[in-house]
């Protein structure tokens, strides 16, 4: 077993990474950290569960540390779910540590050594573990993208054998993407909220990213043009986004690119029987009927018209958040960097 840790594990993310974490069949979750006033007391204690997923009460006595590298010097492996003013330093203290990190925070995301993953779409910039560890330590980092960033890549995806230039996406983005805390209920209630502050770069730059090309010593970004325009709307959970390529194949050989999308990689735990879905009915995907498809782990796409038009739907805080980190920490495992 790999003995991980969870940063911030009493947040909406980390609460996420614990709840996929409890019972893992790879990873023995052993530790949690948190603010100084929850450190020494039992996550049980201190943990105001606000999931739609059952607690695990096998992690109740796991008391909780303080959020250093000395906390976390017996694990193999932690996952980060901390803002990312506090992200970005220790994060690198951690892997000058010789830990490893699989990181759901911003502050790496677009260092030219740190991978940017999504497994079905590019693992061979795991790649880019070995030239951090060419520094000399056993430690590095792994990110997934921003939550909508995930979304539209995978829908993208299943495109790529076709040539396009330009990709327009408007996302509309549940609530959960905040926080706990994050939108007051008297700003979002009977409204929309045309402005999630730094998420439309995000989405422009991690986009080409991903999408780049690895040469075996840095990511070529990809040729392509990324647009975004994010919103805020009152779904709890489940980010939509509508997306415009300028691919010029039938709807016909579009679909066909959907239903045949493979991953290039099998039996992880958490992978889903399907990264990308297909829909045909005219008014799906939809959050409440969609997001929770594959364990929250499937992307929905449907309403492909010409143009090319579609809508993408996937769930912010499984397939957005945590549950992309561990899928990212389960295929660095299957290939035996850790």
């Amino acid at each position: 077993m790999i003995h991980v840790g969870v940063l911030g594990a009493t947040g909406a993310v980390g609460q996420r990474f614990v709840q996929l974490l409890a019972d893992h069949p790879w990873f023995h979750l052993q530790t949690l950290t948190a603010s100084e006033r929850s450190a020494g007391k039992p996550y049980g204690k201190v943990v105001n569960w606000r999931l739609d997923a059952p607690y695990p009460d096998n992690v109740s006595d796991i008391v909780v540390t303080p959020t250093t590298v000395e906390s976390l010097k017996d694990c193999d492996l932690v996952f980060s779910a901390l803002p990312a003013d506090v992200a970005g330093p220790l994060e690198t203290e951690l892997v000058n540590a010789g830990i490893a990190v699989c990181s759901n925070a911003r502050s790496h995301r677009m260092d030219p050594d740190v991978p940017l993953v999504i497994p079905e779409v590019n693992p061979d910039h795991l790649g880019l573990i070995d030239v951090q560890r060419d520094r000399g330590n056993g430690g590095f980092i792994v990110t997934n993208p921003n939550c909508s960033t995930i979304v539209l890549v995978l829908a993208l995806a299943p495109l790529r054998p076709f040539e396009f230039h330009d990709v327009r996406a408007a996302t509309m983005q549940a609530i959960s993407g905040a926080g706990f805390a994050g939108v007051p209920a008297m700003d979002i209630y009977d409204n929309v909220i045309p402005y999630i502050g730094s998420e439309e770069e995000k989405i422009e730059t991690e986009t080409a990213k991903i999408m780049g090309t690895f040469n075996g010593s840095e990511v070529v970004p990809a040729p392509f043009r990324v647009s975004a325009s994010c919103h805020r709307v009152p779904v709890i959970d489940g980010h939509t986004i509508a997306v415009w390529v300028d691919v010029k194949e039938s709807v016909a050989e579009v679909k066909k690119a959907y239903a045949t999308f493979k991953s290039p990689f099998s039996n992880l735990p958490l992978q889903p029987a399907k990264a990308v879905e297909l829909f045909d009915q005219p008014d799906r995907p939809q959050p409440r009927l969609d997001r929770n498809r594959g364990r929250g782990m499937t992307v929905s796409v449907g309403r492909i018209r010409e143009g090319l038009r579609f809508v993408a739907l996937g769930h912010n805080t499984i397939r957005g958040a945590a549950g992309a980190s561990v899928l990212n920490a389960e295929l660095i495992y299957s290939r035996k960097y850790l």
